[in-house]
């Protein structure tokens, strides 16, 4: 243990990661660097700094990530129309690879040769984390507390931070938050409480960004989004950065009572776990960018994306934003992305999002070809037939040979 001379933290300014300093200085005798990210959690992170120094850290990076996390990874996920399982919207998957990578930059910039973070040995956030890091400097030593320490409960590690002094609100670490909650710009999850049983129903005051659909507006919401490479680039006509788009999204979905799940998922290290998000301009996201790709993607392009859709959103899930096969894929999905450009129309109405229109130059949506009315000549309908019969000509073959499907 005592080789450990300097180790950069994830930290967060609350009890876990409070007591996560002291103990690493009590446990390993070594420096500490504390990394605070903002990706769009909606919490003040400059007190963190604050309660690092109190904690005598000399060494305190707190930094703005929120135009990184849109532009370098939820936007290249969504060009993939990206779910897991048929549902989820990964909104905490993709924020951990930027910490991993955020972490492995500063233990190079200061010369650590550790990193550490509070995730838990049950969830999926220590595979992440730890994947990444290896990815990203093979050598690099990584303290998970939590694997390592006998504070087993909330209880424990207040008093630990009682018996040395650790500096932080006893009266709010002490209120047993009902939920576990993680936030960032693409979402807010919710876990624990009511929902560890899975036939309760969601508390309707749990949720933070969305009104009910039932109490959204009478009166429904349009939007028009324009598309450049796959990337949202404006709204209503008014060019924004990456970040400024998914903030105005989140707005404008969640006053409409958009983005609520309420979902079982099958965690990697096994478990069932039940979770509820609020991902109100993801859901508006997936929608449009399907929208657009509609008109503007070759068939076969477009069904070929969506036969690696799920191998992508598992790599994503488990931790392997930072592999080979990820960066694979990436390149594949964005040289896809060139014609994917126009404009989507949405309507938005009591927890719905509907394509009402979509245009592009690049759209291969031919009205001579596809209309119902006199086409002049455009398509040959007799060109069907032979079509239909040399694709049936194995069944054909199969039938006069005695094979039979039916019973």
């Amino acid at each position: 243990m005592s080789a450990i001379k300097k180790v950069v933290l994830a930290y967060s300014g609350g009890l876990d990661t409070s007591v996560i300093v002291q103990w690493l200085k009590d446990t390993y005798q070594c420096e500490i660097v504390t990394f605070t990210a903002d990706l769009g959690q909606g919490e003040e992170v400059e007190p963190a700094r604050a309660k690092a120094e109190a904690m005598g850290v000399k060494e305190i990076y707190i930094e703005d990530l929120r135009e990184e996390f849109v532009r370098d990874f939820v936007f290249p996920m969504f060009r993939a129309n990206t779910i897991y399982e048929g549902e989820y919207l990964l909104g905490t998957s993709i924020a951990r690879p930027l910490i991993a990578k955020r972490l492995i930059e500063i233990a190079n910039e200061t010369g650590a040769d550790a990193i550490s973070h509070g995730a838990t040995g049950k969830g999926n956030d220590q595979v992440r984390f730890e994947l990444g890091a290896y990815a990203l400097k093979p050598g690099v030593k990584v303290i998970a507390p939590w694997r390592e320490w006998d504070l087993t409960s909330r209880e424990t590690l207040m008093a630990y931070a009682k018996e040395r002094n650790i500096p932080i609100d006893f009266n709010k670490a002490g209120k047993k938050s009902p939920y576990s909650m993680d936030a960032n710009l693409l979402h807010i999850s919710y876990e624990g409480g009511v929902l560890e049983d899975t036939w309760t129903e969601h508390e309707e005051d749990m949720w933070r960004w969305s009104v009910s659909p039932e109490n959204a507006p009478d009166v429904p919401t349009y939007l028009e989004l324009t598309y450049e490479r796959g990337d949202i680039v404006a709204i209503n006509g008014v060019t924004m950065s990456p970040a400024t788009v998914l903030e105005t999204l989140n707005k404008i979905g969640g006053a409409n009572g958009i983005g609520r799940l309420d979902i079982v998922e099958n965690r990697y290290v096994g478990m069932k776990s039940r979770g509820c998000y609020e991902t109100p301009g993801g859901t508006i996201m997936l929608k449009a960018h399907r929208a657009i790709e509609s008109i503007t993607l070759d068939r076969e392009v477009a069904h070929l994306k969506d036969e690696l859709m799920p191998r992508y959103a598992s790599l994503v899930y488990n931790g392997y934003w930072w592999s080979p096969e990820r960066a694979m894929l990436q390149t594949m999905i964005d040289e896809s992305q060139a014609p994917v450009n126009g404009v989507v129309r949405l309507k938005l109405y009591k927890g719905n999002v509907i394509v009402v229109g979509r245009k592009s130059d690049n759209s291969l949506f031919d009205t001579r070809i596809s209309t119902f009315e006199d086409d002049g000549g455009a398509y040959d309908q007799k060109d069907a037939e032979g079509f239909i019969k040399l694709n049936a000509l194995r069944m054909r073959i199969a039938a006069n040979n005695g094979r039979k499907l039916l019973k």
